[in-house]
């Protein structure tokens, strides 16, 4: 019966694996026929970018596609600033190098955004409660669609943590979000200058439920 036992788990767990390895296999074969799928499974966080900002018609677009996704009752819970001027970036990080002296010595440091060209900020408003995922939704699409052209891109938190401290309010001013509103994250955007692999997923965190 233990044999009996013993021989049932081993078969469940051969069978679960190769069901999981049939899901990746599937999504591979997918994504080789669909743009859609494709730009998802390829996308990368990117770290290294080109000095070069992105044209803003193409950010245009981008921010397009990101006000255009799903939100709550068409709330609409979020406000987005595009900054490309390299006089707000590179006057926000000396102020961050002043006070965290120890992040400039960085081997390539150049500003506090991974060295981003262009940086979008998002705000939500905190008086609905879905904002924050709105927000998210919102990023995600601008994500995907500058990756489609091209464009990298990289979810930041630490650089918005700073800009919510004292030192850095007159370029939080700058952004002049509505009274209200709470910067949530920014996002990096250029041209790669890397190209990461894929980290692995862990297929096993999700199930469907019968």
């Amino acid at each position: 019966m233990l044999v009996g036992a013993g021989m049932f788990v081993l078969c469940s767990c051969t069978s679960q694996g190769s069901r999981q390895k049939e899901v990746v296999a599937d999504s591979v074969s997918v994504s080789q026929v669909n743009p859609v799928v494709e730009t998802i499974m390829s996308r990368r966080s990117i770290r290294k970018y080109k000095p070069e900002a992105v044209e803003r018609e193409k950010m245009q677009t981008i921010v397009e596609c990101g006000i255009n996704a799903p939100n709550g009752m068409n709330k609409q819970s979020w406000e987005v600033r595009v900054v490309d001027n390299p006089e707000f970036i590179n006057g926000l990080t000396e102020i961050f190098k002043k006070e965290n002296p120890k992040a400039a010595e960085r081997p390539g440091f150049k500003n506090m955004f991974n060295n981003a060209p262009t940086v979008v900020f998002i705000a939500n408003d905190p008086a609905y409660d879905m904002s924050q995922i709105d927000c998210g939704l919102l990023g995600e699409n601008m994500i995907l669609s500058a990756w489609s052209m091209g464009i990298g891109s990289c979810c930041l938190g630490g650089p918005v943590r700073f800009m919510k401290s004292p030192a850095a309010a007159e370029y939080m001013k700058k952004l002049g979000f509505s009274e209200g509103y709470e910067l949530l994250y920014a996002i990096a955007f250029g041209y790669p200058d890397e190209m990461p692999a894929a980290k692995p997923r862990e297929v096993s965190k999700v199930k469907f439920v019968d």
